[in-house]
């Protein structure tokens, strides 16, 4: 090996280690929370826009709807139809409620959540991503009954 390409060696493992510092300082103690996203990743996902939302005419559930609220005790499963893209389905409700779905595209991937009412007294909201028809399983803790709402934001 020439003199040249042991420095051009050196230079890669340098550079390599650098990006290896970057990269894991750049992690902070927002893991896992995704609301904690920084930077770039804010200025990409603003350049996408905001996703619309499922329209809830087009979500049916095996469960009771009073006054477009769906009312359950345990679970209910919702029927989203093929919303034609890439959409979010809005789920809101005063207490806590469990959200079971499909992820989006061809993963094999069950996406399970626990939402929880906000601080300031909003509600639980829960935003699941659906590109095709799929089902939705909602849960609700405990004996008590649950009234989610399908809402457009």
């Amino acid at each position: 090996m020439s003199g040249r390409q042991k420095a051009l060696l050196g230079l890669l493992a340098v550079l390599l280690v650098a990006l290896f510092v970057v990269a894991v300082g750049a992690g902070g103690g927002d893991r896992g929370d995704p609301d904690a996203r920084h930077g770039l990743v804010d200025r990409l996902g603003a350049l996408g826009g905001e996703r619309a939302a499922v329209d809830p005419a087009t979500v049916s559930a095996d469960c009771l709807v009073e006054a477009g609220r769906l009312v359950f005790s345990g679970g209910c499963v919702l029927r989203v139809a093929d919303p034609g893209g890439l959409r979010t389905l809005v789920l809101r409700s005063a207490a806590r409620f469990t959200v079971v779905a499909p992820a989006p595209g061809d993963a094999d991937l069950t996406i399970r959540d626990e939402v929880e009412p906000a601080p300031d007294g909003t509600g639980a909201v829960a935003k699941v991503a659906v590109d095709q028809a799929t089902e939705v399983g909602v849960r609700c803790p405990g004996l008590g009954s649950c009234t989610v709402v399908v809402a457009t934001s």
